[in-house]
């Protein structure tokens, strides 16, 4: 059997490009691994109509309803290998099965590479966040920490005095000059130039010099990279950003390759859910139309 479309990634940009697809009653196969980057957050915000919900059960609503239209066919598993051209791919998966595609969607989502910072790991997502728009509101405009991991975490700094009062932690990521300094000093945030030994309880900070600092939460920049090498298996072009790196596309979300889009926090910056939801909806769009016309 040939697809329509092979939409590698099954999350909130993936189901949302599927849907466009499915309503025009094309044939589109969903090949999903399970990882989504929110599955560590108990609340997913700033979605329209889903705001305080749990991500998971947005994730199972919005699936439920895809499997409403006969049209798709679902995997659960993982994408290894993608080869081929325009209207003759063909994707591998994990247990060596080939199916057949007119035309690829990478999206996959990213990965976050954490700052190596003793206990922030199990705190992601639960106290530490990367978006003030998707979290900081809940904080109740408490103490907020700031990890710095580079100079674009000035800019983090400059914009969370709006949800609390900041102190920005440099724990030697970057030396901000006279300028940001005093930037800085007028929005409220405190410098903190003492390394950071660990995380502790809720959202504490542990000091070099022995000093506990108390958060209501704690924000920091991660790095992040296509979760999956496949797109560039294929041939896609990987491009830098500030945010790390994504699969570069065109206005219709095309990637280099003819024939294989990309859509989602892989395809583009910022990243939220409803920005990932939009992205998908419109790709799903452009793959119809590359269909039709």
């Amino acid at each position: 059997m040939t697809h329509d479309v092979i939409v590698i990634g099954g999350s909130y940009a993936g189901m949302a490009a599927a849907l466009q697809l499915l309503r025009a009653r094309r044939k589109v196969l969903v090949i999903d691994a399970g990882k989504r980057r929110n599955r560590f957050a108990e609340e997913s915000h700033g979605f329209l109509g889903q705001d305080g919900v749990n991500p998971g059960e947005i994730a199972r609503k919005a699936r439920e309803q895809l499997f409403a239209y006969p049209t798709l066919s679902w995997i659960e598993g993982m994408a290894e290998q993608a080869e081929g051209e325009k209207d003759a791919f063909v994707v591998t998966t994990a247990d060596g099965a080939r199916h057949d595609g007119r035309r690829l969607l990478f999206a996959t989502g990213v990965s976050d590479a954490l700052p190596e910072i003793e206990g922030l790991g199990e705190r992601w997502g639960k106290s530490i966040f990367h978006c003030p728009y998707c979290h900081g509101y809940e904080l109740d405009q408490g103490r907020i920490g700031c990890l710095a991991t580079g100079p674009m975490s000035m800019h983090q700094a400059q914009l969370l005095p709006e949800w609390g009062k900041v102190t920005l932690f440099l724990n030697g990521s970057f030396v901000p000059d006279e300028a940001q300094r005093t930037d800085l000093a007028a929005r409220g945030v405190t410098i903190e130039e003492a390394p950071i030994t660990r995380l502790e309880g809720k959202a504490d900070v542990r000091l070099a010099d022995g000093r506990l600092l108390p958060f209501a939460g704690l924000f920091t920049a991660t790095r992040v990279l296509p979760s999956s090498p496949i797109a560039e298996r294929l041939g896609c072009v990987i491009e830098e950003t500030l945010f790390g790196m994504q699969i570069q596309t065109d206005a219709m979300k095309e990637t280099t390759v003819s024939g294989a889009f990309a859509c989602g926090d892989a395809a583009r910056v910022p990243h939220s859910v409803s920005l990932a939801v939009g992205d998908g909806a419109w790709a799903g769009a452009q793959l119809h139309r590359s269909l039709v016309f």
